[in-house]
């Protein structure tokens, strides 16, 4: 039995089809947003749909931005020669919040995964090795510490060996099975200040 009507029903289905939101936080939310200012909601709608169009991937490392570069490869303060490779863009504000990495990403939107039939050019591997054409001194993989994780950081650094490039791989403090972006900025710096040559 419906106990609302279709339009309620619709925007609490809409809201749970987000990741996180079970049914029961659909509902929740919907009913903030059904008692929001017309104005406010107006914002909100207008925001996710400009977000939608004008959000694009910054053409050097694919991290999100509504520019051709994103902030962070714009930056002239910022080492180009120092990539560190994440596997999304949560991954690289993860590390962004530690204020101690100057270098610059590239993300790869995915992780090989041979049981979900991700293999390494369904991922963004081809424009990393362009990349590295450029100057480069260290690659740093900072993919999580999970089977695909490690699949994709030995596959990257089997690919980098050859051309002279420093590879490394962040230090244990990540732990197995866990999602850089749950993970707090201390365990995050030691990672990264602790990352051992491939």
């Amino acid at each position: 039995m419906n106990y609302y009507t279709s339009q309620i029903t619709r925007l609490i289905e809409e809201l749970s089809k987000l990741p996180g939101i079970g049914s029961k936080s659909a509902q929740r939310l919907a009913f903030h947003i059904i008692n929001m200012p017309k104005d406010s909601a107006k914002q909100l709608a207008d925001s996710i749909v400009d977000a939608r169009e004008h959000i694009r991937y910054c053409s050097q490392c694919f991290n999100l931005t509504d520019k051709e570069l994103c902030p962070i490869c714009a930056d002239p303060k910022r080492d180009q020669k120092v990539i560190m490779v994440v596997e999304t863009p949560r991954d690289l504000a993860a590390y962004e919040k530690t204020g101690k990495f100057n270098g610059v990403y590239h993300v790869l939107h995915g992780a090989i995964s041979p049981m979900l039939g991700i293999g390494p050019n369904d991922i963004r591997l081809k424009e990393l090795m362009l990349r590295l054409q450029k100057d480069v001194d260290e690659v740093i993989i900072a993919t999580n510490s999970s089977l695909e994780g490690e699949t994709t950081a030995m596959y990257i650094s089997k690919l980098i060996k050859p051309t002279g490039i420093k590879v490394t791989r962040i230090a244990s403090g990540v732990p197995v099975g866990g999602d850089l972006e749950y993970i707090d900025e201390v365990t995050l710096l030691r990672a990264l200040e602790g990352r051992v040559e491939l």
